[in-house]
C-alpha cells in the first residue's frame, strides 16, 4: 500500500546575493511574482497537492517567511473597519491552519543534501516533497500535484525534469534515463554537475521532488560532492535498484527565479495568464518590443 503524501520540505536558508541589494533586509523567497511572493506560490502548489505539514529549513534573518503565514490581527481589522473585504477574504483564503508549519536552522550552508537532513525528524518515516521556490511554474495541473499522480500510482521516487542545453549540465543534476514513456523516464543514474563531455543526458532535475524517506540514511552520512557541498542528488542514487525512480516531464513552463532575466520573464508570464492584467500588460509590452 502507497504511503499517504501530507509533508513538504522547503529549502530556504539562501542568502540571495544574486539579488542584492533587494535581498538585503529581505528574504528572497519573499520577492513578489506580480503580488505574491515566491513562498507563496510554493506553499499554495503543495496544499493543491494534498500536502498538510511544512517544514521551512531557514537560516538567520528569514523570519518574515514565517511571518508571512501568520494571521495578522491588526491588519485584518484595518480592512475590516474600512470595509476592504476583498482583500480580507485574500488574506483568510490563503491563511494557514495552526501547527502547520516548522522551521529548522540550517546554521552552516553545506549544499541542499545538508539541508534536507536537518529536516530529518520532521520527515520521519513518511514520503516527502521538496519545493525549491526559486523554481516556479506555470502549468494547468500545478507541478507537484503531476508528481504525485505518478508517485501513486508506483509508490516510489519521482522528480520533474526538463531538457536543458547540452552545454550547461554542469549546473544541474543530471539523469541517465532507461525505459521511457511519453513524459515518464526510468532513472538509471543520476550525476551531480557533470562536464557536458561525460553528461548521460540533458535531462535535468528542477526543484520539484517527491522522496521516500530512507534518502535521509544516505545523507547522514555528510558524504561530500561537487562544491565540497552534501548534495541531494548524490544521496538519491544510491537509492536507485531499490524502490522505483522516475523523472517526470511536467507539463507546464519553469521559470529559474533564482536568475534576475528569469525571474523578469516570470513576472511578465504569470501577470498575462491573469484575465485582470493580461490586457494591459500586452499593451504596455507593445511600446518596448517596438522601441
Amino acid at each position: 500500500m502507497v504511503k499517504r503524501l501530507r509533508k513538504a520540505v522547503l529549502p530556504v536558508a539562501g542568502l540571495g546575493t544574486r539579488f542584492l541589494p533587494a535581498t538585503k533586509a529581505m528574504p528572497k523567497e519573499m520577492l513578489p511574482v506580480v503580488d505574491k511572493p515566491l513562498i507563496q506560490y510554493a506553499v499554495d502548489e503543495a496544499r493543491a497537492a494534498g500536502i498538510e505539514q511544512f517544514c521551512m529549513v531557514t537560516g538567520r534573518g528569514k523570519t518574515a517567511l514565517i511571518d508571512h503565514f501568520d494571521i495578522a490581527f491588526e491588519l485584518e481589522a484595518t480592512l475590516a473597519e474600512r470595509s476592504k473585504r476583498e482583500a480580507l477574504m485574500l488574506l483568510r483564503s490563503e491563511a494557514m491552519p495552526p501547527g502547520s508549519i516548522t522551521t529548522v536552522r540550517q546554521q552552516v550552508p553545506l549544499g541542499l543534501g545538508h539541508a534536507i537532513w536537518c529536516a530529518r525528524s520532521f520527515i520521519g518515516q513518511d514520503p516527502f516533497a521538496i519545493l525549491l521556490p526559486d523554481d516556479l511554474v506555470l502549468s494547468q495541473t500545478p507541478c507537484l500535484q503531476q508528481l504525485a499522480d505518478v508517485y501513486h500510482e508506483t509508490g516510489g521516487n519521482v522528480v520533474a525534469v526538463t531538457e536543458v542545453p547540452h552545454e550547461q549540465t554542469n549546473r544541474y543534476g543530471i539523469l541517465k534515463i532507461g525505459a521511457t514513456t511519453a513524459n515518464r523516464v526510468e532513472v538509471e543514474g543520476l550525476v551531480e554537475k557533470p562536464d557536458p563531455a561525460d553528461a548521460p543526458s540533458n535531462l535535468s532535475i528542477i526543484g520539484r521532488y517527491i522522496l521516500l524517506p530512507e534518502v535521509v540514511e544516505f545523507l547522514s552520512m555528510m558524504e561530500r560532492g561537487a562544491g565540497n557541498e552534501v548534495q541531494l542528488t548524490d544521496a538519491m542514487a544510491k537509492m536507485i535498484g531499490h524502490a522505483p525512480f522516475h523523472g517526470l516531464k511536467f507539463e507546464g513552463q519553469r521559470f529559474d527565479c533564482g536568475d534576475k532575466a528569469g525571474f523578469l520573464e516570470a513576472q511578465i508570464a504569470f501577470a498575462l495568464a491573469r484575465p485582470d492584467l493580461g490586457p494591459a500588460v500586452r499593451e504596455f509590452l507593445k511600446k518596448y518590443i517596438n522601441a
